[in-house]
């Protein structure tokens, strides 16, 4: 299942698909954002762009205006598990990039779990995305895939009209970040380490905290991710 078409959504039928695709990728107990409201807030200028082969929504991505005219803030982004490696993730960011481009919008912020190295693989080195801020707790006590994990976030800014970022549209590997490694590898796993030893991922959570928000209040920022070693790289 290889063609696959990128659109926008069209009618409730579609938006309705959108939320049951989100209870199947976050699981029992996470609230899906509904489809009437995905509705509103596109017919209000935000997007909610979808991944189609054979009349079925595989993937979207769901962005809402902000403050800033130029500014998108990226809510979701979702693949189904039977979908996954045929690199959707990435074609779907390439849409948004694109759609926001085609209104008038240079970035776009989201959130993500520092603690997940596949999202950090996903966002800093394959997305060129960079960060500064340090949300700890942002969205409380979570249910579904995230129950038990702790809510800590890195908020990111993906600056549409970079080289590493136009890398990206292109289907080129985004130029090698530089930077100085954090001294704090990410766990493989977060979910079985969850499992097997809780109480040490809770302290490898504090610990990346404490060492981010540090690096973030001494001015430095994340502008890469070595995924051989899973350590974030910060640059001033």
């Amino acid at each position: 299942m290889t063609d696959v078409t990128f659109r926008d959504l069209r009618d409730m039928a579609e938006f309705r698909a959108a939320e049951e695709l989100q209870r199947q990728v976050w699981g029992e107990g996470d609230q899906p954002d509904p489809a009437d409201l995905m509705f509103v807030i596109q017919a209000e200028g935000g997007l909610v762009g979808g991944a189609w082969a054979e009349g079925r929504l595989l993937g979207y991505v769901f962005g809402f205006p902000t403050r800033d005219p130029q500014v998108q803030h990226s809510h979701r982004l979702a693949v189904l598990p039977q979908a996954r490696g045929l690199g959707l993730g990435l074609r779907l960011k390439a849409y948004q990039r694109d759609w926001c481009l085609n209104h008038g919008i240079a970035r776009v912020h989201w959130t993500f779990d520092p603690l997940r190295a596949v999202n950090a693989s996903l966002n800093v080195h394959s997305l060129g995305a960079e960060s500064d801020t340090y949300l700890p707790d942002y969205y409380g006590e979570m249910a579904g895939i995230n129950a038990g994990l702790g809510s800590d976030r890195l908020l990111v800014d993906w600056d549409l009209a970079s080289e590493k970022v136009a890398a990206l549209t292109a289907r080129k590997p985004p130029p090698q970040a530089d930077g100085t490694p954090l001294p704090l590898s990410l766990p493989d796993d977060v979910e079985a380490l969850a499992r097997t030893d809780p109480a040490q991922l809770e302290a490898l959570r504090h610990d990346l905290r404490r060492r981010l928000q540090e690096a973030f209040a001494a001015g430095q920022r994340i502008t890469g991710f070595d995924r051989e070693t899973r350590r974030y790289l910060l640059s001033r």
